[in-house]
């Protein structure tokens, strides 16, 4: 009877490796696809409110808003296939509320699925 550790590898965590990675992969472009339409939005915000520009695009906050919906999707599909907590998992929905906050957050996570699930 061995007792070094059992290194093969099933066809199971084969595919579910695969599904991580597809998962992250989403959430990564839609990480970055939020991170920037909240920067639009905020640089119209800036400009309508601060420097008084009319004839703005209305439809800005419409699309962040709809990337948005589509990145709280992606997010909670990664969070459910990699486990995470229900505290990271909010945090990580929140990021694409803050400017700059996604760019940051996408990383350590992409990070730390990496590490934890070799993908």
């Amino acid at each position: 009877m061995s007792t070094a550790p059992d290194e093969t590898v099933t066809a199971t965590e084969v595919r579910d490796t695969k599904k991580i990675a597809s998962a992250l992969l989403r959430y990564r472009v839609l990480a970055y696809a939020t991170g920037i339409w909240l920067l639009v939005l905020t640089a119209e915000m800036v400009a309508k409110y601060v420097f008084k520009v009319d004839n703005l695009p209305s439809w800005i906050a419409i699309v962040h808003g709809w990337v948005y919906f589509a990145y709280l999707i992606l997010t909670m599909d990664l969070a459910v296939k990699v486990r995470w907590p229900v505290g990271r998992t909010i945090g990580t929905l929140l990021a694409g509320t803050v400017p700059f906050l996604s760019f940051f957050v996408e990383h350590w996570r992409t990070q730390q699925v990496k590490r934890d699930f070799g993908v």
